[in-house]
């Protein structure tokens, strides 16, 4: 339950008890805000004791009398334009007239309310009144998270691109300077070096633009019968040659194609993301299980790993933006901690979703769920592909 603290100025005692008791008998159910208002009420017989009482701050809602013993209504919503006093106002007056409705909009009230009023009309005009006070509150507080989130967002990517460079610039410096001698071979390593941090950086830059366009909505997407095996296919001889270095072997197991109606460059995603962390947090010498299926409507995908593993706290973060796992058998695998949660928001645009299992040192296994992205997409023939052979590599 919101409370919101009432102000009621008028110069008649009766009107301003009257007010107060409609009000504190009143609570409202605003659906549309998912919030109930109930009121608490103050009042002030004239304008100087009114204002003394919106400098305080604390009132929401101003119930006004045009016409007070000492300054008019229109001053007093004068001085809280011109005061910047966070309050709205309605105007309550026995001189109900255009000219004066004009005035007090010109001035800032929020509303016009003629005496005598009923409590109906009261009523009405306060759960208006509260209405725009809390949509206005709710979109004040949904700014300030987005300016922090804003801010959050461009300092961490301000410190994840900052590392980078400032290794890139220190091999330069040392070319430069020529400190390991004049041989363009004495540079080599240091050179293979700096390209591996402009890749990551070329990465990151890639993966913020993914997130951006998913989240704005803005992302063209190409929706077709597609063949989630195949792709996963593709993507496992993407990053067979850096899993031949190490020793890891990879495998697929499919039953056959698997049907999916979806964008190619939204699966790709997905399978690249899963395949290419097994390997990087892989131990030499480990193998990545590969499975796809399909079954109740909906497409399954599997990757697991025998590598090193995560522990309870890490899992609990894993999808969130910026995250990487941090510890000392991590600290040398470069990412942009942007992959997973990018595999996150695809997989609920499928209307899936995606978990872990995971224990240190004994490999984790990512399981995604994703079902059709429109209805009718996979045609008859492609479907019954899926009772045909089988697959695996």
């Amino acid at each position: 339950m919101e409370t919101l603290r009432v102000l009621v100025v008028d110069d008649e005692l009766g009107m301003r008890r009257g007010t107060a008791r409609v009000l504190e008998r009143q609570s409202v159910e605003l659906a549309d805000l998912g919030v109930a208002v109930d009121f608490s009420v103050d009042a002030a017989a004239d304008g100087a004791e009114a204002v003394a009482r919106l400098r305080a701050g604390g009132i929401d809602l101003l119930l006004l009398d045009y016409k007070l013993p000492d300054i008019s209504g229109l001053d007093i919503l004068e001085t809280i334009r011109r005061e910047k006093i966070d309050v709205l106002t309605v105007m309550i007056t026995a001189y109900a007239s255009l000219e004066v409705a004009v005035s007090a909009t010109k001035n800032g009230a929020f509303d016009f309310l003629a005496k005598p009023f009923t409590p109906e009309e009261l009523r009405s005009v306060v759960e208006k009144s509260a209405r725009s006070v809390l949509a206005h509150r709710q979109a004040q507080k949904l700014a300030a998270e987005k300016r922090q989130v804003r801010f959050q967002f461009i300092s961490v990517v301000a410190h994840e691109l900052k590392a980078p460079l400032a290794v890139i610039e220190s091999f330069l410096t040392m070319m430069d300077d020529r400190t390991l001698g004049d041989e363009m071979a004495d540079y080599a390593d240091v050179i293979h070096r700096a390209l591996v941090r402009v890749e990551g950086m070329r990465k990151m830059i890639v993966d913020l633009l993914d997130l951006t366009h998913i989240e704005s909505g803005q992302k063209k997407r190409e929706i077709e019968a597609l063949d989630v095996a195949a792709i996963a296919g593709d993507c496992l001889e993407n990053a067979a040659p850096g899993a031949r270095e190490r020793g890891i072997a990879l495998q697929l197991t499919a039953p056959g194609p698997v049907p999916l109606a979806g964008d190619r460059g939204e699966l790709e995603i997905i399978l690249n993301n899963l395949i290419t962390n097994a390997v990087k947090y892989n131990r030499d010498g480990g193998r990545v299980d590969v499975a796809v299926e399909r079954s109740d409507g909906a497409v399954s995908i599997s990757v697991a790993d025998t590598g090193i593993g995560m522990n309870e706290a890490e899992r609990g973060r894993l999808f969130q933006e910026f995250t990487r796992i941090k510890n000392a058998k991590t600290r040398h695998i470069q990412g942009s901690g942007l992959g997973l949660s990018i595999l996150k928001k695809l997989a609920l645009l499928y209307g899936g979703d995606v978990a872990v299992e995971s224990e240190p040192d004994e490999g984790s296994t990512f399981r995604v769920s994703l079902r059709d992205a429109g209805p009718d997409a996979v045609p008859p023939a492609v479907a019954a592909a899926a009772n045909r052979g089988d697959r695996g590599s």
